[in-house]
């Protein structure tokens, strides 16, 4: 049996500042230190509950983040970007998923770096009307394949506002609550390493159960996307099967979630390429 852990930093406790996440930041280290030992210890826990497997998908920026010496024998990591399903690349196959450093959607106020999948092109994702968080959007892809989504640990905020909503069988744990967009309360690391511990048990048990549900978008997908800025919409337009809908946002439907996971990533890559661009000529 295989579970699945995807590894995001942003709602990681203790991380707070911009240098806290880029691989030249001054503090990246320590963020590092932190989400590797977060992960291992989930990993621990699935496996001393059943699972042979883990396989965990490193998703944040470059997807290069978590340190690789000490990895036991039963975990393989997906490291690396851009990639197919990006932060849940390898998740089909699996048996549950688990999110691990999660944070809230963009305009989510006093929560440390709202943002939704890229804070540098992204103002709001919609999928069928919903407006969804990275969690959310993730989930959906794990559930279309059948993988249930039995836990999240991360912002305490995304956790209220998504996961509780959406997917109230998910075990969760909080590990920091936010004062502001650069500022957060977290716990020591013996108390966190103790909830994710106990966390995981309840997961795996609701599995055993049956009470973990796949988080499943109906089909065909409606993918409703608002840039932050006027020209990310004017390239994202030039995909044939979307629709401008205003200055900022622009719309397609595709047939399955995976299919619309894949189209919004090329349309946040062409965002991207346009700032490279752009940057280039100034």
């Amino acid at each position: 049996m295989k579970a699945f852990i995807s590894v995001d930093l942003e709602g990681m406790p203790y991380i707070v500042a911009p240098s806290h996440l880029n691989l030249k930041g001054a503090l990246y280290e320590e963020a590092r230190k932190v989400a590797t030992k977060i992960t291992l210890v989930v990993a621990d826990e699935l496996h001393k509950g059943g699972f042979t497997e883990v396989l965990v998908a490193d998703s944040h920026g470059p997807m290069v983040n978590l340190h690789v010496e000490d990895l036991p024998e039963y975990v393989e990591l997906i490291r690396g970007f851009p990639r197919p399903l990006s932060m849940v690349a390898g998740v089909e196959g699996c048996a549950a998923a688990v999110f691990l450093g999660y944070h809230a959607k963009f305009g989510t106020a006093k929560s440390t770096f709202d943002h939704t999948y890229s804070g540098g092109s992204v103002r709001k994702l919609e999928v069928n009307d919903v407006e969804v968080s990275e969690f959310m959007l993730n989930a959906y892809v794990a559930g279309e394949l059948g993988v249930p989504a039995i836990m999240v640990a991360g912002e305490a905020q995304l956790l209220k506002d998504d996961v509780e909503k959406w997917a109230p069988w998910a075990e969760t744990v909080a590990l920091k609550d936010s004062l502001s967009r650069v500022a957060a309360r977290s716990p020591s690391m013996a108390k966190i390493e103790k909830q994710l511990r106990e966390s995981v048990k309840k997961a795996v048990a609701k599995l055993e159960a049956k009470e973990a549900k796949p988080l499943i978008a109906k089909n065909p997908v409606n993918m409703r996307v608002t840039f932050l800025v006027s020209h990310f919409a004017d390239v994202a337009a030039l995909l044939p099967t979307a629709r401008r809908v205003d200055a900022l946002t622009v719309e397609y439907t595709a047939q399955s979630m995976n299919e619309a996971y894949k189209t919004f990533e090329l349309l946040v890559l062409a965002a991207s390429g346009v700032t490279a661009l752009l940057t280039q000529q100034s």
